[in-house]
């Protein structure tokens, strides 16, 4: 009978070796995978700062989108008004004939009503006569203020908003879209208001964004009526400019003086 026996340093020598190499070749996996774990990180990093610059994108464009589409919004009207010169024609009158017909003057702005802003957008183009100067003008209901953008001098006027004379954005509205249906042919008359600059405004940022957008780089300066400055004499203002404009059923001519 033969006897087979196994040798048992034999044996307890390979179990080392498998086990060396079981443990090299786990060791070899983690370093293999520390890498991978490393760029699967940075690529969520990536991924959040992406999607963080898409956010912020986004909410800049829609800030854009508000300002300049919503705050923008409202239908352009080209209108025109013709009015009775009531001074320039009594004189002319006692000079020719009393029996020649009243003359009107024709005066033509480019309107926008910003009902939901309660905000009026008037341009005044360069007028077919001299009495006065071209000229933008934001008449504010929010802000409770109107500014005046002189187009020839470049100048920016702000006082308070006059709520006898401007009409207000709703009921602007719906006279233009009467205007324009043909309901209501506008023939009116002349209104004086006399301005004086008071002081220069430094920060136009605080009279809101529609008369920031106006006055912004410019120089821009306080008005107050001459009938509520004690004192004030005609003949003690120097330089004088006019603009005449319409914003209800009749045309006001604003005179702005420096002193």
């Amino acid at each position: 009978m033969v006897k087979v026996s196994f040798n048992s340093a034999f044996s307890q020598k390979d179990v080392k070796k498998d086990a060396e190499t079981l443990i090299s070749e786990e060791d070899k996996d983690a370093e293999a995978a520390l890498p991978v774990r490393g760029q699967s990180r940075a690529w969520c990093w990536c991924m959040c700062l992406g999607l963080g610059l898409m956010l912020s994108g986004m909410v800049v464009a829609g800030a854009y989108l508000y300002r300049y589409y919503i705050l923008e919004e409202g239908q352009v009207f080209v209108c025109g008004v013709n009015y009775r010169e009531e001074d320039l024609t009594m004189a002319h009158l006692e000079k020719v004939d009393v029996d020649l017909p009243i003359p009107l003057r024709q005066l033509e702005e480019r309107i926008r009503v910003l009902e939901r802003q309660q905000v009026a957008l008037i341009h005044v183009p360069v007028p077919d006569f001299e009495e006065g100067d071209p000229a933008d003008i934001v008449h504010d209901f929010q802000r409770m203020l109107t500014a005046y953008l002189d187009l020839n001098l470049n100048r920016c006027y702000v006082i308070a908003l006059n709520t006898s004379i401007v009409m207000p954005p709703r009921d602007f509205l719906e006279l233009l879209v009467n205007v324009k249906s043909g309901t209501y042919l506008p023939q009116s008359y002349l209104v004086h208001e006399d301005m004086v600059v008071t002081e220069r405004l430094e920060h136009v940022d605080q009279l809101g964004y529609f008369i920031h957008n106006l006055c912004r780089g410019k120089d821009t300066f306080k008005l107050q009526r001459r009938d509520r400055i004690l004192g004030m004499q005609k003949r003690e203002v120097l330089n004088c400019h006019k603009i005449r404009h319409f914003e209800n059923k009749f045309v006001v001519e604003t005179e702005i003086c420096e002193m």
